[in-house]
């Protein structure tokens, strides 16, 4: 099962993303370079999330000291486009990727001042405001469910049961009150509790070695 924030999501690439960060999206002085207090909007934010090569440049970037060379990123990043090993992606694979990331991608995300890229050097570098994102993934595939559908499920079955009990139902009936106002906080709490920490440990990016949406 996937998980997802419980702030606001964008379906994208067949996934549910989203990023939030203090203050409703904003960041403040970046100690780096001195630059004066920048707002990254949430609408900025889901841009940048919005395409799957951003999502694993920021997850390299957030995993591995917040800086790389150019060359690096595009072989990481291409590697997880093409489900390979970095030592097995082709000359074309990865200076598509190069190319893509040095004339569109992290201009784009430099522009929003979530990295500063210096393409003379061809090295990129996270900011305040791409540290202060906090971003999961929420990954459905096969016969799995969004965590949303999975609660109203929930919700729907347990609704049901007691509905079925107060209606006198054998062998509903035999549990008091008490024990299904238990069963259905249990139930509930239950739920939480794992979608917590698929969501703290699983789909976070940057957590991982590799993306949340590339993991078997």
């Amino acid at each position: 099962m996937g998980s997802k924030t419980e702030a606001v999501t964008a379906s994208t690439d067949g996934q549910a993303v989203a990023g939030v960060g203090p203050d409703d999206g904003t960041r403040g002085k970046d100690e780096r370079n001195g630059s004066p207090e920048a707002e990254l909007s949430r609408d900025d934010a889901f841009e940048i999330l919005s395409n799957r090569r951003r999502r694993f440049a920021l997850h390299h970037l957030q995993h591995n000291g917040e800086r790389a060379e150019l060359g690096e990123l595009s072989e990481h990043v291409a590697a997880w486009e093409n489900d390979s090993g970095v030592q097995e992606i082709s000359a074309s694979e990865r200076k598509r990727v190069y190319t893509s990331l040095q004339q569109f991608h992290l201009p784009k995300m430099d522009d929003k001042g979530v990295v500063e890229f210096d393409d003379r050097e061809g090295v990129v570098e996270l900011t305040a405001a791409a540290e202060q994102m906090d971003v999961y993934l929420e990954v459905v595939e096969g016969n799995d469910v969004p965590w949303s559908q999975y609660y109203l499920g929930l919700a729907a079955v347990n609704l049901g049961l007691l509905v079925a009990a107060t209606a006198g139902t054998y062998p509903l009936r035999l549990v008091p009150d008490a024990g299904w106002g238990l069963f259905v906080a249990t139930t509930f709490l239950v739920s939480a509790l794992v979608h917590t920490y698929y969501s703290r440990t699983e789909m976070r990016l940057g957590d991982s070695e590799s993306p949340p949406e590339v993991r078997e």
